[in-house]
């Protein structure tokens, strides 16, 4: 999870490089932005499933990814929201046919772990017998391995961050309304 803050972070600083304005962080405007904090708190509630209640841990990673595509859905027209989704449906098939998110044994040890990471309740060793392998965590990180999914998603989020920074200054902020002919109306009457 740590590497999806650090694209945010990156994506912030690049849309400032490019003329972006910190201050538009706080006009961001999507719908069921709430949906993202139960998502990803049930995937991290999944990480601290023993073991042995391996069922459990893959029932909340797939549930979690409801949330999120309610958010993508809902927000479809935004920049960026469609390639999430994408990311978003390719993790769940994955998990969904293979029982947990097949992790390549060499790409933790590329990235720095060790065998635990791949016998955690919601991760399965990927073998000949995973289903959909492409798909699977197979993309060494510092301490991580992610997969095309999580690509997708992340450059998804990336550009709708850098969007949003770019916006223009919005003159009425909060979406305040007001009268339309109002500020021309030489009487003064609104």
């Amino acid at each position: 999870m740590t590497w999806l803050f650090s694209v945010i972070a990156v994506s912030i600083v690049v849309s400032l490089f490019r003329g972006g304005r910190l201050s538009n962080i706080s006009e961001i405007h999507a719908r069921g932005w709430w949906l993202l904090f139960l998502g990803f708190g049930m995937q991290i509630t999944a990480n601290f499933v023993p073991g042995d209640n391996r069922e459990l841990a893959v029932w909340l990673l797939l549930l979690s990814y409801l949330p999120l595509l309610v958010v993508v859905v809902v927000n479809q027209r935004m920049p960026g929201m469609w390639i999430s989704g994408i990311g978003v449906l390719m993790n769940f098939t994955v998990i969904a046919l293979n029982n947990g998110m097949p992790v390549l044994p060499q790409a933790i040890e590329l990235a720095g772990g060790n065998a635990a990471m791949a016998l955690d309740a919601k991760h399965v060793l990927l073998d000949g017998s995973s289903h959909l392998p492409f798909l699977a965590d197979i993309i060494p990180l510092p301490r991580s391995v992610i997969s095309l999914g999580d690509v997708l998603l992340a450059v998804g989020i990336g550009v709708f961050v850098e969007d949003q920074l770019h916006q223009p200054l919005r003159l009425f902020r909060h979406r305040v309304q007001g009268l339309p002919g109002s500020a021309g109306d030489p009487r003064g009457e609104a």
